[in-house]
């Protein structure tokens, strides 16, 4: 089978019913913390859920989609993440295969994983777009760093790394926990679902 023949597999008609699904969990996660102004995002739970169930390429577009259309319909800012979304998808899946969502403690790994992508691709495009200020609790911190004499991406840079670790923890947990709960007959009707967890 070649990769894109992969590719293609991970797009079942079960995974574009999932795919929206995510998508409505990541928006829904995101708003609610963005109201709290809390250092964390949640975001990403559907993303994460579906790069374990079905791959990384679905991982990647679930991400993708969800803050293109939060973006578009709540809070502009969301937009640019969306390369950001995509490779926490992607990198969530390729652990997935790698056999990192299989135990809790595994889990928490691909966390610090998932959240080092975070940080590091959304690092610059907070600073260089938005002058290190967005509608996150994280700018609060980045405030802080600024403050003690930080230069402006090194602070953006702390801070992203820091709540997107606590972050995609919680949010590879979570995930985790949803794919584990589903009976076996559920996520063998995924791509990966069976494998991955």
């Amino acid at each position: 089978m070649s990769a894109l023949d992969g590719i293609k597999k991970e797009f079942s008609t079960l995974a574009l019913v999932l795919i929206p699904i995510a998508i409505g969990i990541n928006i829904a996660g995101g708003v609610f913390i963005v109201a709290l102004k809390l250092p964390i995002y949640l975001d990403s739970i559907g993303t994460v859920l579906v790069a374990i169930l079905v791959g990384p390429w679905a991982g990647a577009v679930t991400g993708a989609l969800a803050n293109i259309i939060w973006g578009l319909t709540i809070d502009p800012v969301a937009m640019p993440f969306a390369i950001t979304a995509f490779f926490i998808g992607l990198v969530a899946g390729f652990l997935a295969r790698a056999g990192l969502f299989k135990v809790w403690y595994k889990t928490v790994l691909a966390g610090i994983l998932i959240g080092l992508t975070g940080g590091i691709v959304s690092s610059p495009i907070v600073a260089y777009m938005f002058g290190g200020v967005t509608s996150s609790g994280s700018t609060f911190l980045t405030a802080y760093l600024l403050a003690t004499g930080k230069q402006l991406l090194t602070a953006v840079f702390t801070s992203s790394v820091l709540a997107d670790l606590g972050d995609k923890i919680i949010t590879s947990l979570v995930a985790y926990a949803i794919a584990r709960t589903l009976p076996l007959r559920v996520r063998a009707r995924f791509a990966a679902g069976a494998k991955n967890v």
